[in-house]
C-alpha cells in the first residue's frame, strides 16, 4: 500500500508539472498565427483541463485510501500488528534462504 502510495503521489507530481509546462506554453505560443495553431492550441487547451481533473480525481482517490487505512489500523490495531509481524517473518525468512 505505501509503494502505491508512493506511485499517486509521483503521478501527480509528474501531471502537475506537465500541466504547469503546458499552461506556459499556451501563454508564450499565444502570439503564434496560422489555423494550424490555433486549433493545437485549442486541442492543448482541452487536453489541458481534462490532465487538470484526472489529478484532482487521482489526489481525491489517495486521500480516501490513506483515510480508509488509517481507520483499519485504528478498528483492528492487533490484526494489523499481526500481519505486519508474519509479512515481516515472511519476508525474513525468504531473505535468510537466498543468502
Amino acid at each position: 500500500m505505501i509503494a502505491t502510495a508512493e506511485s499517486s503521489k509521483k503521478l501527480t507530481a509528474d501531471l502537475k508539472r506537465i500541466v504547469r509546462d503546458s499552461e506556459e506554453f499556451l501563454r508564450e505560443s499565444a502570439g503564434a498565427v496560422g489555423d494550424k495553431a490555433q486549433a493545437l492550441s485549442e486541442r492543448l487547451a482541452d487536453t489541458l483541463q481534462s490532465a487538470k481533473a484526472t489529478c484532482r480525481r487521482l489526489e481525491e482517490k489517495t486521500k480516501e485510501g490513506a483515510k480508509a487505512a488509517d481507520r483499519l489500523v485504528h478498528e483492528h490495531p492487533y490484526a494489523c500488528i499481526g500481519v505486519a509481524a508474519g509479512l515481516g517473518l515472511l519476508i525474513g525468512v525468504l531473505l535468510a534462504r537466498k543468502s
